[in-house]
């Protein structure tokens, strides 16, 4: 005959193994949904276009002296004299700059620098992000009203300013650079998973967790995230491309990591982009056309993936 301390035990055991299948169904739906999205996004003609300009300017960040054999900061010469400030032509297939740089080489080998810069800005923002973002979410109550409100206060604040006025009191190195837009961009992320974690923390599978004695910790770090992943890929390619437009856009301010010789596409712009009244385009216009391309690009990845995660 069974005693009641017997039937609490059988309860007990019940209880757990009905937690563990929860935990594992969870982890098996998650693999077939995922396999499902990444079949998906490449049968999407937006998501390959958009790969396949990425992978280009990649490839031209890791390898620009394959697609182009001149030296970005030496004058192009033909029969002795400099080929300065001359339209797209056999010789510069992008024309040259006011002192007869070849636009083209110009514009591969500055992309290493903002290829360099942007994803790492974009990282930092999103592992930022998610971290306060799962403690937002998950805790609520007091701790969430006190970063909501920090994160509505830096939020108002345009980005743009703030990271003119920070490089300006501690200098402009590459370092600084990243984390000063890294930091400015984490509160948007931050925001962004608090909603998508609010949503989990209601859903079976953190409840088992927690019947199970989890602890707070392993259920925001092995249960909510990887359930959240898709909304944090999402904000990494979009990240990268805000990233993208901000750091050549400070480079068009003056406020590069470089000197103003090293190939950037944001100071080639701010170098020649009066030259086009006087109807020598190029020397802007290529630059500009490349930054607009690769941001592109990755929201064309974004809307992709957001599009598939959605589904």
């Amino acid at each position: 005959m069974k005693t009641s301390d017997d039937i609490e035990l059988m309860d007990d055991a019940g209880s757990a193994v009905a937690t563990d299948v929860v935990a594992e169904g969870k982890i098996t739906t998650l693999k077939q949904v995922r396999a499902e999205q990444r079949a998906e996004l490449f049968r999407k003609p937006s998501f390959l276009i958009g790969l396949a300009i990425t992978l280009f300017w990649v490839f031209a960040a890791i390898a620009p002296s394959v697609l182009t054999s001149r030296n970005p900061r030496q004058a192009v010469r033909i029969d002795g004299s400099t080929f300065a400030r001359k339209p797209p032509s056999g010789d510069a297939w992008f024309g040259t700059d006011s002192i007869g740089n070849d636009v083209f080489a110009r514009v591969i080998h500055g992309t290493r620098s903002i290829l360099l810069m942007a994803p790492a800005i974009a990282i930092l923002a999103v592992i930022g992000g998610a971290f306060f973002g799962l403690i937002m979410g998950y805790y609520r109550g007091w701790l969430d009203e006190i970063l909501s409100r920090i994160i509505e206060a830096l939020l108002s604040l345009p980005v743009l300013l703030l990271a003119l006025l920070v490089l300006t009191l501690f200098g402009r190195s590459r370092i600084i650079i990243i984390f000063t837009v890294a930091a400015l961009f984490t509160p948007v992320v931050a925001r962004t998973v608090r909603a998508a974690v609010m949503g989990e923390t209601e859903l079976d599978y953190v409840t088992a967790a927690k019947l199970r004695g989890e602890s707070s910790f392993f259920i925001m770090g092995r249960e909510i995230l990887p359930t959240i992943t898709g909304v944090l890929v999402v904000e990494l390619t979009v990240r990268v491309a805000y990233a993208i437009f901000t750091v050549a856009t400070l480079a068009f301010l003056g406020l590069t990591a470089g000197d103003r010789t090293t190939p950037d596409w944001g100071n080639d712009i701010a170098d020649n982009y009066r030259l086009v009244v006087a109807d020598q385009w190029w020397g802007a216009v290529f630059p500009a056309l490349s930054i607009a391309s690769l941001i592109i690009a990755i929201n064309l990845i974004a809307d992709s993936i957001d599009q598939v995660t959605k589904q």
